[in-house]
Order: C-alpha cells, then sequence, then structure tokens
C-alpha cells in the first residue's frame, strides 16, 4: 500500500523541470497563499485537495501555485474566462526551452533579448508569467478578446516581476492569426499557441458535458457527488455550459475546430518566414496531424518536429516548424542568442 501511495505522488508525462510534476503539497501553498485554505479540505483517503468542478477553487489553487512558484503576487481572471492548468501550461514552456536549445548546441537561450509571440493569450496570461520568470524571456500576447487584453496587461502592470517584458497586441480581425500581428520589424524566436479546440458552441458544451460526467463518477467514488449534483443543477438552471475551467467563445471553439485553426496558422506563417526561428502550436487530436502535415509541406517548412506531451492519462503533442535554412539559422543564432 505505500509503495503504491508513494508512485502515485508524482504525476506522469510531465516534463523533468517541470516543477509541478509532484502531487500538490497543499500546506506549503496555503503558507504562500492564505487565501486558498477555505478551499482545502481533506477527501476520503486522508489527503488534503480541493474540489476541482468548484471554478472559484480551481482559481485559487491557480493563484496559489503562480504566488508560490513563480513569486506572481497579483493574478486574477474575469468571472467566466479560461483558467487554464499551470501544469499543463508550464509543460508546453520548458519543451519550448528543449527546442531552442537544440538549435542551440544544447543550451537553452535565456534572457530578454529571447521573444516569444503567445497567439491567444487569454485573461489569463499563463504562458508569458512562466516563460518569463522561469527563463527570462520577453512576450507579445495576441488575442482577439479586448477584455483579455485588458485584463493581461492589468495582470503585468500589477506585478514587478512582470512589467515591461510583456506587451499585448489585440487581434482586429477574427480570420487572422499572424498577419498584423508580426510587423516588419518584429523578431520572434518562437510562437506558441493553444488552438480552440470544438468547432462550434454545441460541441464545446458536449465536451463539458462529457468532463461533467467524468468529474462526477470520480467525485462519486470519493464521496463527492452531492456536490457535483448541485453544481450541475444551478449551471442548467442558468443555460449555461458547465466549464470547470471557464472559457469564452474565441478560447474554446472556432469555426472548423482546431484543424482549421491550426492550418489557417500554417498559411499565414508563410507569409512572415524569416520573422521566426519557431513557429509552434499545440495539437489535442492526433488525427488531425495528417492534414496538419501536409499543410506544412506545402507551405514549404525547412524543418518539422513533433513533440509527444502527456499529463496523466491526458496526451497532446507539440508541432513546431521553421522556414529558415542551416545557414539562416546559424546566422540567427549568431545575432541574437549568442549575445545573451
Amino acid at each position: 500500500m505505500t509503495q503504491k501511495k508513494n508512485r502515485q505522488t508524482q504525476k506522469k508525462g510531465l516534463h523533468p523541470r517541470n516543477p509541478h510534476r509532484q502531487r500538490y503539497d497543499f500546506g506549503a501553498l496555503i503558507a504562500t497563499c492564505s487565501e486558498l485554505a477555505p478551499f482545502v479540505a481533506k477527501n476520503p483517503f486522508g489527503d488534503l485537495s480541493i474540489d476541482f468542478a468548484n471554478p472559484d477553487a480551481v482559481k485559487m489553487l491557480n493563484k496559489a501555485l503562480l504566488r508560490h512558484f513563480y513569486q506572481v503576487d497579483n493574478w486574477d481572471i474575469p468571472p467566466g474566462y479560461l483558467c487554464p492548468p499551470i501544469p499543463g501550461r508550464a509543460d508546453y514552456i520548458h519543451h519550448i526551452a528543449d527546442l531552442l536549445a537544440d538549435s542551440n548546441g544544447g543550451e537553452i537561450p535565456r534572457g530578454k533579448g529571447i521573444t516569444g509571440l503567445d497567439i491567444g493569450v487569454g485573461a489569463n496570461c499563463v504562458y508569458p508569467i512562466i516563460g518569463h520568470r522561469v527563463y527570462g524571456w520577453r512576450f507579445v500576447g495576441s488575442d482577439i478578446d479586448p477584455i483579455s487584453i485588458k485584463s493581461a496587461k492589468f495582470m503585468v502592470e500589477s506585478n514587478r516581476s512582470l512589467a515591461g517584458n510583456i506587451k499585448c497586441r489585440l487581434q482586429k480581425s477574427p480570420d487572422n492569426i499572424f498577419t498584423g500581428m508580426i510587423n516588419a520589424d518584429d523578431m520572434f524566436d518562437f510562437t506558441i499557441c493553444n488552438p480552440p479546440f470544438h468547432g462550434s458552441l454545441e460541441e464545446a458544451m458536449a465536451g463539458s458535458e462529457r468532463k461533467q460526467r467524468n468529474l462526477s463518477a470520480n467525485a462519486s467514488k470519493k464521496g463527492g457527488k452531492k456536490v457535483l449534483n448541485a453544481i450541475a443543477s444551478e449551471s442548467r438552471n442558468k443555460g449555461k455550459p458547465l466549464l470547470n475551467f471557464g472559457g469564452q467563445k474565441a478560447e474554446l471553439w472556432c469555426p472548423g475546430g482546431e484543424i482549421a485553426f491550426v492550418k489557417r496558422m500554417i498559411k499565414q506563417s508563410g507569409e512572415t518566414p524569416e520573422s521566426c526561428f519557431w513557429y509552434s502550436t499545440l495539437v489535442s487530436k492526433k488525427d488531425n496531424l495528417s492534414a496538419i502535415y501536409k499543410a506544412l509541406k506545402y507551405a514549404n517548412a525547412v524543418d518539422v518536429r513533433t513533440i509527444e506531451m502527456a499529463q496523466g492519462q491526458k496526451s497532446s503533442r507539440m508541432i513546431a516548424w521553421t522556414f529558415l535554412t542551416k545557414e539562416q539559422q546559424v546566422e540567427w543564432r549568431e545575432h541574437r542568442w549568442k549575445k545573451q
């Protein structure tokens, strides 16, 4: 029994440098962020935990994690906006660091001379926060939602550790991704994106209901079924989809879903081939890979990388591509990375 519990203390699949590989130490988190305490209680197994079906609890956990691990004191999001799981977000950043290192003789380029573009920064601004606090990178975050941009800007300006290192740009055209966001004088060392997963609101709601059923089944085993049923009932009465991590339209769905978004991203990246070393995106649906590879070939990508990622039972992957030739990559390293 003891051996089984020890095996479960480490989360499967996360990057070796990810500080969230261990189970949450709620005692340490509460010591850093006392506001988390009211949401923490012992589960039927005697372990401290929170109700992951409670959006307020999830948001407070994120606030505690960002304060404890990344020294970000002021973090919040508007009601109903996406509250992403921090461990998965951190994983993407660490895999990007490995990708840059692989193009730099095994050494991770660090510091303010390295700049990333986050497509869909969201109201939470989590990717730039982690990337800057861990590796010292600067970021530009783009989004089509004015409230998300306003929220992200406020967070950056409210934290001395972030101020001046993360810029936010409003994308005024929902049809554009890189177009209008990459200016003539911009040079990005990488781009990141967690594209909208669903193709419609109905599809997003159906996915939310499946998640709710899974949460309910799990909570039933742990004695929390009544609580989840009450939350589900309240959500149905309000006529809103139940999303324990929240999310607005642009964060959850777009016409054509993930595959349409990524193909549009690839096409537009080909319009600015020398403005970025590595373009990248997450791809949740494995069935989309074949069409994505074809689109990258059609766009004349010079090098394409697929990095498998996992968090517990959930699997995903990062697709990265570059249009730079070997000679251009050497010149990029010499002019940007070797100066750090």
